[in-house]
Parts: structure tokens; C-alpha cells; sequence
């Protein structure tokens, strides 16, 4: 009898040491999971802090270059600003249609990146990718003959890494384009 209360002291304090360690573990880990947390928060934090920045930046040279240019832009909710120098005629470009443009690409201090003299013409379907978001946003603003100045912001244009060629990361680009074929 004092064997059998013996052994089941031994296993209820075998049982409470093993629930105390698996406490103790499940602790740790909630506390590991808890801080990976924290400093997951942080680090986003950190990252929308200098992206806030880094646009803030960018909006400042963008406006500086349309006053040094005097350009009367409009902006829409994309960050992408426009000028239409010359409407066109006919209807407007929509998504499908084949676009044929005369262009030059420039950055914001002037360097020359592509342009249609150099590189030839550029014809792409609108709405099919394979442009800049920017540029596929400003086209369906145009007609043929259109004549215009697109100022796109890095996030409209090739990103943080640029084009692998001759855009550089995080670059504004300039265009001024003319609409010289449109047909389905």
C-alpha cells in the first residue's frame, strides 16, 4: 500500500516537473514568437519611414524640374503627372489598341536615356504590360497625334532597380511623346 502511494507520488511529481518544463518551453517560445513580432514591427516601420521619405524627395525634384521647365502639369492619384501639348485627333487610345510612339526619355537632370532616334519607335498593345505602369496610365489620356510630356515617378517607372540597362534605381523619368499610329 505505502508502495502504491509511493509510486503515484513519484508519477504526479513526475507529471508536475514535466508540465513545469513544458510551460517553461511553451514561455520561451511565446516569448521568442512575442519579440520576432516586435522586431518585425519595427523593421516595417522602419521601411515605411524611409519610403515616406524617400517620396517626399522625389515629389521635391519632381516640382522643382516642372517650375525650372514651367510645365503646367496635371497629377493624378498615382503620383504620375502629364501635360498635353497637343490633344490629337480622333478618339482616344483604350486598352487594346496598338500604339506607335516617337519619344525621347530623359531623367530629371537631363541626361538622355532612350529615345525613338536612337532606339527606333516604340509600339506596344496598351493594357498588356510590357511598358511603364506610368506610360500605360498616360496613353489611354491621349488620342493620335497627341503631343505630350509624362513625368513618371520611380514607382510608375522601373522601381528601386531600374531597367538593368540604362535606368538607373529609383530614377523620375521624363517623357515627351507623340502619338504617331493608333489601330486595334
Amino acid at each position: 500500500m505505502i508502495r502504491n502511494i509511493l509510486n503515484i507520488v513519484n508519477l504526479f511529481m513526475f507529471m508536475l516537473i514535466f508540465v513545469l518544463l513544458s510551460c517553461d518551453n511553451n514561455n520561451t517560445n511565446i516569448n521568442q514568437f512575442v519579440q520576432q513580432e516586435v522586431a518585425q514591427k519595427d523593421i516595417k516601420e522602419s521601411l515605411e519611414k524611409a519610403n515616406r521619405y524617400m517620396l517626399i524627395q522625389e515629389a521635391e525634384l519632381i516640382n522643382d524640374y516642372i517650375e525650372r521647365h514651367d510645365l503646367n502639369v496635371i497629377q493624378t492619384g498615382t503620383g504620375l503627372r502629364y501635360q498635353i501639348h497637343n490633344q490629337g485627333d480622333g478618339v482616344f487610345i483604350k486598352e487594346g489598341d496598338i500604339v506607335t510612339l516617337e519619344y525621347e526619355v530623359r531623367l530629371l537632370n537631363g541626361d538622355l536615356i532612350y529615345s525613338s532616334k536612337n532606339d527606333g519607335n516604340k509600339t506596344f498593345l496598351v493594357g498588356r504590360g510590357g511598358v511603364e505602369s506610368g506610360l500605360e496610365e498616360a496613353i489611354l489620356k491621349l488620342c493620335k497625334h497627341s503631343v505630350a510630356t509624362l513625368i513618371l515617378p520611380a514607382h510608375l517607372a522601373h522601381g528601386l532597380i531600374g531597367d538593368g540597362k540604362k535606368v538607373p534605381p529609383r530614377a523620375t523619368l521624363v517623357y515627351r511623346l507623340k502619338v504617331v499610329d493608333k489601330h486595334r
